[in-house]
């Protein structure tokens, strides 16, 4: 299998990519990929692996690193590769779902309620979309006994993906720790599970276009995203002035 080629940000090799190239790949090489790992950056990511070595290490130790903040795919476009776009999680999961692939999908995070949500809607929205299994786990540290069983579970359901919605930087550390004990590729969403549930609403398709996806979900959450935002942001933006 041949990776596509990256743009480096802040330490962080970030795949230079479209839909298309990125769907064409999970569905030729799904069996290459089992067992490895696909990161969704975006800036808030991107500045926390430059942060911290051991977060950045685990980016680096994804088959991909997927440009879902916009921020990631213009800087990309003015370093040299003008045919980087963004391919967001939410996005990724919808033209997977929609596609006629024999892909079975796992997923792995979200609320109960979100789960449920996603276990009705789903099979409506996309009724040719092959669902292996949909697990919320609790939401604390797992013990050794619980994680073998969770993963047994993922292995007996012979998935192609695993899709991963435990919020970053967990899902990233989750997926790190368990390469090549899951017989799957694993895919970190974050929000994907509650865009798709639509507990969580998108921006319009104008404030994604313009890089301000972030604004809009800030309006939405503010308590929990406005010191995350002003700081990751900020920096990013510093940073990557040159």
């Amino acid at each position: 299998m041949q990776k596509p080629i990256t743009c480096n940000i802040l330490g962080t090799d970030i795949a230079v990519t479209n839909m298309e190239e990125t769907i064409s790949l999970l569905e030729h090489y799904r069996d290459e990929l089992r067992g490895q790992y696909i990161c969704v950056s975006n800036v808030h990511t991107t500045v926390l692996a430059y942060e911290d070595e051991a977060y950045r290490n685990v980016q680096r130790n994804a088959a991909l690193c997927l440009p879902d903040g916009k921020p990631l795919s213009v800087y990309s476009k003015k370093h040299g590769f003008p045919n980087a776009e963004r391919v967001t999680g939410p996005d990724l999961m919808g033209e997977l779902f929609s596609r006629s692939n024999g892909l079975r999908h796992y997923f792995y995070g979200g609320t109960q309620e979100t789960i449920a949500i996603l276990s009705s809607r789903l099979p409506k929205q996309y009724p040719q979309l092959q669902i292996a299994g949909m697990v919320s786990p609790p939401f604390r540290p797992l013990t050794k006994e619980e994680d073998e069983a969770e993963i047994q579970k993922m292995n007996d359901s012979h998935a192609d993906i695993i899709w991963v919605g435990l919020g970053a930087p967990k899902q990233e550390n989750w997926m790190y720790q368990h390469k090549g004990r899951v017989n799957s590729v694993m895919i970190g969403v974050g929000a994907g599970f509650d865009y798709h549930a639509g507990t969580i609403k998108r921006a319009p398709l104008w404030m994604q276009k313009a890089s301000l996806e972030w604004l809009y979900r800030l309006l939405q959450d503010p308590k929990r995203l406005f010191r995350r935002y002003l700081r990751t942001n900020l920096k990013f933006l510093w940073l990557t002035r040159k």
